[in-house]
């Protein structure tokens, strides 16, 4: 993964909105409409956000007559998963990094 996707998927995560409406996918597949019952947004707004989500691939889409049905995308949650992993094993933990040792050599 590119450092431009990573960005991208860093960026839709980052707004308070879309972590909710993650948090409610958790439980299973959901209509819009019950997520804006529960948003405090317009559907305008709604669509914007699960375009986001759709594009990273972590949510997906499905159109039944005039509403859209949203579900997590497993494959794109275990890959966001394996992205986190893979940051997190290169990250630099004071504790356990020795490259203060090396800047100070």
């Amino acid at each position: 993964m590119n450092p431009q996707q990573v960005a991208a998927i860093f960026k839709a995560l980052g707004d308070e909105n879309r972590i909710q409406i993650l948090k409610m996918l958790l439980t299973g597949e959901k209509c819009a409409c019950r997520l804006l019952d529960k948003l405090n947004i317009t559907q305008p707004t709604l669509s914007h956000h699960m375009k986001i989500l759709c594009d990273i691939r972590i949510v997906n889409g499905r159109k039944v007559g005039k509403w859209t049905y949203y579900s997590l995308n497993l494959e794109g949650v275990m890959m966001l998963r394996d992205m986190m992993q893979v940051s997190l094993a290169d990250a630099c933990i004071p504790e356990n990094c020795d490259c203060n040792r090396k800047e100070n050599v």
